[in-house]
Formats: structure tokens, C-alpha cells, sequence
């Protein structure tokens, strides 16, 4: 029995298992079947062993074709998504998560501080020229986006195609709630007084189109049409009070509309941006160029009779217009840079020829040529604005230079300088329907950098890093300027009867020098040297009159930037008068050193000096009710004491001073204070600088957090410096420094007594501030005299302690017998 039962008990769990294996192999039963009539044909029929291999050969084959078909298909399909890609005019839409999480990534560290740089400087410009009714005076001092970044293609990106133009389409979406714009303002009547602005929050929604240029080398941007733009404005008078919105009605709609006309101008649709993508950065910053455009000639011209003002250049498609039936075509185009404008010879025709050159500044490393069409009817003075165009040049990183304009259709045309000196010609369609096309040939003459380089002579050379991308030259370093006004040409001279002589005034700071007037002439000559104190970031204004005998007439102005002049070296230059129509002034503009009485007196006799190089500070406190602060340093070295400059209303000042100090082992401490007129001084953090376990000869940069504040941070430079074999260059005699001290004192004095006679109360201010370091210098002059004093008094006290022991012993011996 129980052997039966574990049997039946066996047959079951087999019944079993074989039900799981038929339900998970359905095709299993078949198999035995299939097994039985092989064995039958093999046993009764024929022997099936010769075709086994046969059929394993065959089934091979068939199954290596399936695959190699598969393997044909996929790269067949990869082959027409990429001529899809390269050669549809519309590709599906794709969404960007992907692009909009690495932005995120990138943003706050990287992009926000570059773009708030780039930014802040766009900014300032445009609330320079358009203030709002209400306010007097306006100044930024802080910029940043915030952040949050903004998003893209939040329904989809896609490309499409214009001719040859392939263009991405894609959604821009910023809403971020942590932007920090600050400005402070001076109201106007009847408001008075002062209040602070903040930008805190930021809206923009608009389509984005990106077309890449130059075979990939940089890539065009704008809005397809004027973006939806909100801004978050909050108002204070100072410290942390915040007031309603209401309290200065009207300015919040006035930054709405500074920043919707800013993007029109710049980056709506036709009007587009350029971001240059060149392969080396050689790290320089331009702050102007040379230009030479030749108005070459016009095609296609079709000539309107415009109502309304010449002023107005009306480009509306609803103005009436009256086509010039019978009537010969006269036309001539006016060149327009900023505020420097030029005009042609007015020319006949449909397709006039000009082949007019003109020579134009850059102020910066970008700039806006344009240029407008006129006619004048035959027979009249008058004349009217038919259509304009427009070409943009920026520099590239690289020493190249990009141009750039609207093309047919509203294609982008490109060409691309890659050395200074290189002839571009473009052919730039005007604005409107069938108005023609404009050929101008535009040569980069050369660009001027901060480090005083130019790119004339330093086409692939390295250049000399400078500090911020600024001039390398602190703001007061002693140097002067040289001006030498040579000569005139084509001034605007009237024929008058009478008295009507050119002069030129020349206006940096607070100086104003004049030429003496130059008989009556378009083209005359003045030979005359001018000399300024440099001043960092001033730009020399020029104004050129004619003295006539009811009053003088101004025949132009112009402004030069004068930042990055080298030493031993004159730059002759043509300078361009703006706001007139012909008139150029030939300048011969020079820097020199100055030799510094404090450079080289410090060093110390046996142990060398060390050189310390204030830089700049950042996210300083604000000390003042106004929201920032007047800050200078304070340097203690042992019982050495120096200051710095006072920078005035900043969080971020920048001093670029070097001080020497003699290598003793004293502590050396920065206090950085905050300089009041009436009130005692606050302090605003100070540091310890560790200089011990430096190298010699060796520079370290730091950036060290300042003490007993909350935040901020200065920059410096510091320098163990070691006299080598050879002597210092030269050395001064104490009498010259004497001298060159108390002229500077008396200089300071005059200065300062002309600017309380004109109540220039920040000039003041300063004045006093640089006769006090002049004051430090010379008492730290006469400590380091009597240092000096004391060591070459121990040194001949050796001397003759050393003269004495040796008579002694000789005296000792000349007795032993």
C-alpha cells in the first residue's frame, strides 16, 4: 500500500509539471508528434541524417539575410534624417527640458554674472539719454538677473528655412522674482530730493529666432516681434524704508518703456544681435577703432516724394507717396555713427555713383552705421528722407571683425575682416519694398585696446592681460597727458564779413585749455601742446569755434577716449567733428611718466620692500543713508601709515594704487573706512595680510574677506621684492623729493581754492582727500629719512669700532719684543 500510494503520488507531481511546461511551451505537444513521423520516414522510407545539415545551412543563411536587411534599413533611415535635417524647410517640433535644466546648471555662477556685466553697461548708457520727467540724475549701482534663467522652447523649437538662411524658432520665457536692479535717483521739481529705485522682479515673453552665420562662426538673435515685458519697481528714501509704487507715479511705466524701446532698437525683428562664436580668445577689450566707409554707389533706386518733415524719416508704408514722373532723379546719402554724421555729393540717376570716402570713430568695440537716403527735388533746396539701411560692426576675440545687416527678404548678410586693414564690401538692400540697394566698402583702419595695444602691430601676438578688462593704469598714477592740437581740415568756416577765426578748446575733468585763434581759413594750423593729469575712464571732449565780433559759433565737437595709451609711443590721429557735416582735427596725443617721489624711497637698505597693490574691493556694507558708501583704505604697517584715494558713492571702488613699504617683519593691515566730511569716520571691515612665508620676487594675488563685518572683500597684489645684483636705476636726492613734494602741495592748494570758488563740493572733497595722502607721504618721507639717518649711523659706528679694534692689536703687537 504504501509503495502504491507513492506511485500514484509521483504520477501526479509529473502530470503536473507537464501542464506548467505545455502552458509556458504551447508549441511542445507538436514536437512529439513531429518526433514520431521523422522516425517512421527514417525507418521505412529514406535516411533524413544527410539533409540535417543541409537544412541548418539554409536556415543560417535565411536568418544572417534578415539581419544585414535590418542593419541596411536602419542606416538607410539615419541617412534621410540627416538630408531631412540638412534640407527640410521645417523640421517637427522638439522640446527642450534638456537645454533649459544645463542653463539652470550654468546659470547663477557662470552666465549671470557675465550677462549682468554686459547688461549693466547697456543700461546705464540708455538712462543717460532718456531720463524720465521726474527724475534729475540718475545712477545704477547694482546689476544682477537673479537666479532663475529663462526658459526655452516651452511649446517646442523647430528649424526652419528662408533660401539658403536656416533660422530656429523657439518660445523665450523669463519670470524671475529675485532680479536686483538699484538705482539712485535725484528727483526733479516739484518732488526734490532723492530716492532709491529696485528693480526686483522681471517679466519678458516673446518668440526667439537664431540664425547661424559666417559657415557657423557666429549666430544672429532676435524677437520676431516686440516682447511682452512687465517689470516689478519698488521705491525707498533710503536705509531699508520701502514705499508704495504710487509714491512716484509714472516712472514705473517709464522703465516698461526704456526697456521695450531698448529691445526694439536692438534685437525686433529686422534688427538683430550678433553673438561670435571665434575659435581662440586672445583675452583683449577694445575701446574704439578707426573706420573708413566709401559710399560706393546705388541700383535700383526708385525716387518718392515723402509729405511730411525731412526729420521725421518716415518709413510707414500708409505715407502718402507720389512717384517723380518727368523729373531727373537726385539723390545723395547721409552717413550717421552715433553722433558723428557725413553727407555725399548729391548724385543723378537711378544708379548713382559716389565713390565718397569718409573716416569715422568707434567709442567702443561695437557700433551702428547708418545710412539714409535722400532726394532732392531739381530746382529746390529742399530735399526728402526716402529710406535708410544699416550695417553693425563688433569686434571678435580673436583680432577679427564682423559686419553685419539685413539682407532680401529679411536675410541676414555677413562678411567677416579677419586683420585690420582688410576691405569688406557689402551690398545692403534699404528698408521697403523695391527702394534699391547701397554698395559701401568698409575698412576696420584699426582697433585701440585698453593695454594701449593696437591691432595694426599685434595681429596674433599675445596681449598684456589687464585688470577687469580694464586700462591697466590705476586712476591716479602720476602720468600726463599730451595733447599737441596740429591742424584743421575742411572746418566749417563761413564767409563772413569780418572778424571769423577757428580756436579749439579741449575739455578733460575739470580742465579747460584753448587754443589761440587761427586766422580766417578752412584749413588751419596751431601747433599747440596742451597738458592734462590722466584720469581713468575720462573721455577728452573737444569743441571748435570761430571768434567773430558778435560772439563766438560752434563748428563741431567730437570726444576721444583716451584709455590704453602706452608710454613712449604718439598716437597722430584725425579726429572727426560730430554735429556738423565736414570738419576734421588733427591731434598728436602722448603719455608720460612721471616719476614717482614715493617709488624707491621705501626700500629698505639690507632686507628689500615689499610692494603692495590695492586692486579693488566688493560687496562692500553700505554705510551711508543713501545705500552706499565712500570707501578708502588705511594701511598700517608697523608705524608706517598710508590711504588710499576716496572712491565716492560705491559698494565695488576701485583703487589700482601701489605702495612700498621696507621689509622689517611689521604686520601689515588694510582697514578699509568709510570717509565722512563733518562725522568722525566708520569703519567697514579691515584685514590682516600675511606676507611672511611668501617667496621672493614673487607675486601673490589674493582676494581676502574683510573682518568684523558681515560681507565684502578686497583685492590685492603683494610682492616680497629682494634687490638683485645690480643697483636700483636711480635713486633721488632728498632735496629733489623735498621739492617735488611741496610743489604738489602747492598744486593741490590752488586746485582746491578754484573749486570752493565754483562750490564744487565733491571736487573739494577730493582735493582735500589727495593733500592728506600727500601729507602721509611726506611724514612717512621723513620717518624713513631718520631710519636711514640712524642705520648709516650704526654703520660708521662699526666702522670705527672695527677701525679701533684693529690699531689696538697692531699697537699690542708692535710691543712683544
Amino acid at each position: 500500500m504504501g509503495r502504491t500510494k507513492k506511485k500514484l503520488w509521483d504520477l501526479n507531481d509529473a502530470v503536473e509539471s507537464w501542464y506548467k511546461l505545455v502552458e509556458e511551451q504551447p508549441l511542445l505537444p507538436f514536437l512529439i508528434p513531429l518526433l514520431l513521423i521523422l522516425w517512421v520516414v527514417e525507418k521505412w522510407f529514406f535516411s533524413l541524417s544527410n539533409w540535417v545539415l543541409l537544412a541548418f545551412a539554409v536556415w543560417a543563411t535565411i536568418q544572417y539575410g534578415s539581419y544585414q536587411r535590418r542593419n541596411i534599413e536602419e542606416d538607410l533611415k539615419k541617412k534621410w534624417m540627416q538630408v531631412i535635417l540638412h534640407n527640410s524647410p521645417v523640421t517637427p517640433l522638439e522640446h527642450c527640458e534638456w537645454l533649459n535644466k544645463l542653463l539652470t546648471e550654468v546659470w547663477l555662477n557662470y552666465i549671470n554674472p557675465k550677462l549682468s556685466s554686459r547688461f549693466a553697461s547697456i543700461v546705464e548708457r540708455r538712462l543717460k539719454h532718456r531720463k524720465s520727467r521726474l527724475v534729475e540724475k540718475i545712477e545704477l549701482q547694482e546689476f544682477s538677473l537673479g537666479s532663475r534663467p529663462p526658459i526655452f522652447g516651452l511649446h517646442g523649437t523647430r528649424w526652419a528655412a528662408s533660401g539658403d538662411q536656416k533660422i530656429m524658432h523657439t518660445s523665450f520665457d523669463w519670470d524671475s522674482d529675485d532680479v536686483n536692479i538699484l538705482m539712485f535717483a535725484k528727483l526733479a521739481m516739484p518732488l526734490m530730493g532723492t530716492a532709491r529705485i529696485i528693480v526686483n522682479s522681471i517679466h519678458i515673453k516673446g518668440d526667439l529666432l537664431l540664425m547661424p552665420i559666417l559657415d557657423g562662426k557666429a549666430v544672429a538673435y532676435s524677437f520676431l516681434s516686440t516682447p511682452e515685458v512687465r517689470l516689478g519697481v519698488a521705491f525707498g528714501s533710503g536705509g531699508s524704508q520701502s514705499l508704495p509704487a504710487t509714491e512716484l507715479p509714472g516712472v514705473s511705466s517709464w522703465l516698461v518703456k526704456l526697456a521695450t524701446e531698448t529691445m526694439n532698437k536692438r534685437m525686433v525683428e529686422p534688427r538683430r544681435q550678433c553673438l561670435a562664436l571665434p575659435p581662440e580668445d586672445l583675452h583683449k577689450k577694445a575701446v574704439g577703432g578707426i573706420l573708413y566707409v566709401t559710399v560706393l554707389s546705388a541700383t535700383k533706386l526708385s525716387g518718392h516724394s515723402f509729405k511730411g518733415s525731412v526729420s521725421t524719416k518716415q518709413t510707414n508704408s500708409s505715407v502718402q507717396e507720389e512717384p517723380v514722373e518727368g523729373k531727373e532723379l537726385q539723390t545723395f546719402v547721409e552717413i550717421e555713427l552715433e553722433e558723428l554724421t557725413r553727407r555725399t555729393d548729391v548724385r543723378n540717376g537711378s544708379s548713382p555713383n559716389w565713390d565718397s570716402t569718409f573716416n569715422l570713430i568707434l567709442h567702443e568695440n561695437t557700433g551702428i552705421l547708418r545710412l539714409h537716403l535722400y532726394q532732392r527735388t531739381p530746382g529746390s533746396i529742399k530735399y526728402d528722407y526716402l529710406s535708410s539701411c544699416e550695417i553693425k560692426i563688433r569686434y571678435v576675440s580673436d583680432d577679427s571683425t564682423i559686419f553685419w545687416a539685413i539682407g532680401p527678404k529679411n536675410t541676414v548678410i555677413a562678411k567677416r575682416a579677419e586683420i585690420c586693414g582688410e576691405k569688406i564690401e557689402m551690398t545692403v538692400p534699404f528698408e521697403g519694398a523695391n527702394l534699391g540697394e547701397l554698395t559701401v566698402r568698409l575698412v576696420l583702419k584699426e582697433w585701440l585696446f585698453s593695454d594701449g595695444l593696437h591691432s595694426l602691430t599685434t595681429f596674433n601676438a599675445s596681449s598684456r592681460h589687464s585688470l577687469s578688462g580694464s586700462s591697466i593704469y590705476s586712476p591716479r598714477t602720476g602720468r600726463k597727458i599730451c595733447i599737441t592740437v596740429v591742424e584743421g581740415k575742411d572746418l566749417l568756416v563761413k564767409d563772413k564779413i569780418g572778424k571769423s577765426d577757428p580756436y579749439v578748446k579741449l575739455h578733460y575733468g575739470k580742465a579747460v585749455q584753448r587754443t589761440k585763434p587761427a586766422p580766417h581759413s578752412p584749413n588751419p594750423a596751431w601747433n599747440q601742446k596742451f597738458e592734462f593729469d590722466e584720469i581713468s575712464g575720462e573721455y577728452l571732449k573737444i569743441k571748435c569755434y570761430t571768434e567773430e565780433t558778435l560772439g563766438d559759433e560752434s563748428i563741431g565737437s567730437a570726444r576721444v577716449n583716451l584709455e590704453g595709451l602706452a608710454e613712449g609711443s604718439v598716437r597722430d590721429v584725425f579726429i572727426p567733428l560730430e554735429k556738423v557735416n565736414s570738419g576734421e582735427l588733427r591731434l598728436q596725443i602722448e603719455a608720460i611718466k612721471v616719476d614717482d617721489f614715493s617709488r624707491g624711497s621705501n626700500a629698505s637698505l639690507s632686507n628689500g620692500w615689499i610692494e603692495l597693490v590695492l586692486i579693488e574691493a566688493r560687496d562692500l556694507i553700505a554705510a551711508d543713508l543713501r545705500g552706499t558708501s565712500d570707501p578708502y583704505v588705511r594701511i598700517h604697517y608697523g608705524n608706517l601709515k598710508r590711504s588710499t584715494k576716496v572712491m565716492f558713492k560705491t559698494l565695488t571702488p576701485k583703487w589700482h594704487q601701489t605702495l612700498e613699504f621696507p621689509d622689517d617683519g611689521s604686520p601689515l593691515t588694510l582697514h578699509v573706512k568709510d570717509h565722512n566730511t563733518l562725522l568722525p569716520t566708520s569703519s567697514i571691515g579691515d584685514c590682516v595680510v600675511e606676507y611672511h612665508m611668501l617667496p621672493p620676487n614673487q607675486m601673490a594675488d589674493k582676494w581676502i574677506p574683510l573682518q568684523g563685518v558681515k560681507r565684502g572683500e578686497i583685492h590685492i597684489q603683494i610682492t616680497r621684492k629682494v634687490p638683485q645684483l645690480e643697483k636700483r636705476s636711480s635713486v633721488e636726492s632728498p632735496t629733489k623729493v623735498r621739492h617735488q613734494v611741496l610743489h604738489q602741495i602747492k598744486e593741490m592748494m590752488i586746485k582746491a581754492r578754484s573749486e570752493v570758488e565754483d562750490e564744487d563740493d565733491e571736487g573739494v572733497l577730493k582735493s582735500l582727500s589727495e593733500l592728506e595722502c600727500l601729507h602721509e607721504s611726506q611724514e612717512e618721507f621723513i620717518v624713513q629719512l631718520e631710519r636711514e639717518q640712524t642705520l648709516l649711523l650704526n654703520k660708521i659706528n662699526e666702522l670705527g669700532q672695527e677701525i679701533f679694534n684693529s690699531s689696538t692689536s697692531l699697537q699690542r703687537t708692535s710691543t712683544i719684543p
